[in-house]
């Protein structure tokens, strides 16, 4: 990527930030996160409370890019075939066909993922991973762009099942909305909550432009430094006291990843120690699994995670090729 196509992509990126946040009020860092998420082809947990905009979030940003979204309410008696399709018998052809189910989107808000049963949240790995989806030994792509913005509510945990960490590490980033701040919230209440604000929201690129932004993304340059940086980080995850289960060479990748897309977002085409202390937490903290002793002692992964960005100090100076 030269200066040219990074200040491009910076444009590009800010242009779709700023057409989310005109009905996502006052979140700017979440949407940058979000938008960051789908050109690094992956995909968001958002652990939230009911009513913070996550579907608006949805809607809005494949609005922006000239995409599809759906939405699918997980609840413990959803199936499989519910999420990816099913194949039917059509008598009058004398064929099966195939009924695409939700999954096929460009936005997908799988609402509330943890009330589903483990087998129709294995559903989601393979079209997570890789973008089709297996139905009776044929196979669907799902096509690009793509990305699930799955939701949990940390509030209600009855009848919920935890995700399992082969799961958690399909998603490349978890964060949050939460609520406004008081000017967020005045501005708001001053629109009246009007649902046409949300429902015809122009698009200001296209999906074939998501495509070519996030092909410019790999290019991004990341010195050999900033590698170094982000191996000393994932290593530390796994000395720590309270972490049962540190970060896997895959959390590292979603990293770099995501980086080389928020660097390009910044205008520029290299990444610094700056973009991963940013990313760190969002990226890394949802894959450490704790020890059962330090979660019933109420230790957060956030915290853990930001204490590991804090040890481990950055570089200072370029490495010798």
């Amino acid at each position: 990527m030269n200066p040219e196509q990074a200040r491009w992509f910076g444009e590009n990126f800010a242009n779709v930030v700023g057409n989310v946040e005109r009905v996502i009020i006052g979140k700017a860092e979440a949407i940058r996160l979000a938008v960051t998420c789908l050109l690094a082809e992956g995909h968001l947990l958002l652990e939230d409370y009911p009513g913070t905009g996550k579907t608006t979030l949805a809607r809005a940003l494949a609005q922006s890019v000239q995409g599809t979204n759906s939405r699918i309410q997980f609840t413990p008696d959803l199936l499989p075939s519910d999420v990816t399709g099913v194949t039917i018998y059509d008598q009058k052809s004398g064929e099966f066909e195939f009924h695409q189910g939700p999954i096929f989107a460009s936005i997908v808000l799988a609402d509330e993922i943890n009330r589903a049963s483990p087998k129709t949240q294995s559903a989601l790995l393979e079209v997570m991973e890789e973008s089709r989806v297996t139905v009776d030994g044929q196979s669907y792509t799902v096509g690009q762009p793509f990305m699930v913005i799955a939701t949990q509510n940390p509030i209600e945990q009855a009848g919920t099942y935890r995700l399992p960490e082969a799961q958690l590490d399909r998603f490349l980033m978890k964060t949050t909305l939460g609520y406004p701040d008081h000017e967020a919230t005045m501005r708001i209440l001053a629109t009246g909550g009007s649902r046409p604000r949300s429902t015809a929201l122009p698009s200001v690129i296209s999906t074939s432009q998501v495509a070519e932004m996030s092909q410019l993304a790999n290019s991004v340059h990341i010195e050999s430094s900033v590698f170094d940086y982000i191996a000393r980080l994932t290593a530390a995850t796994r000395t720590v006291d309270d972490v049962r289960l540190g970060v896997s060479i895959r959390g590292a990748l979603a990293l770099v990843r995501a980086s080389r897309v928020w660097a390009a977002s910044l205008g520029r085409h290299f990444v610094v120690p700056d973009d991963i202390k940013m990313l760190a937490i969002p990226c890394l903290a949802h894959r450490l699994i704790l020890d059962p002793e330090a979660e019933f002692n109420g230790v957060q992964a956030v915290d853990v995670m930001a204490e590991v960005v804090g040890s481990v100090p950055p570089p200072t100076e370029r490495q010798p090729a």
